[in-house]
């Protein structure tokens, strides 16, 4: 499969956060986030595993006991069953990986 960029396909998933899919394959999804200063993904848990890359902007992650503030070029991985929250302290796009494919961001 091949992505090429879109400005359309985009979906609010909570308040302030809009995502899409880009390129899936049998166990794996790769999506774009958009993130607006001020909101927040409140504190939750899957059973994917969750890798991810800020592209731009500034958030605060917290995956179980442990927070970072996180700046464009940093990355993390969330195991699967642990819980994490993100605060959005500045406009920001985030590049995350999920395994097992997330079908439910595929609609």
């Amino acid at each position: 499969m091949f992505y090429k960029s879109d400005a359309n396909g985009y979906r609010e998933v909570l308040p302030g956060i809009r995502m899409k899919a880009m390129v899936y394959g049998e166990k794996t999804l790769m999506s774009e986030f958009f993130l607006k200063c001020g909101s927040a993904l409140p504190t939750h848990d899957h059973i994917h595993e969750q890798t991810g890359y800020l592209v731009s902007g500034k958030i605060i992650l917290t995956i179980g006991e442990e927070t970072f503030d996180v700046e464009p070029g940093d990355s993390w991985t969330i195991p699967g069953g642990v819980t994490h929250a993100v605060e959005i302290l500045e406009d920001s796009i985030a590049i995350e990986v999920f395994s097992p494919r997330r079908d439910e961001y595929m609609g």
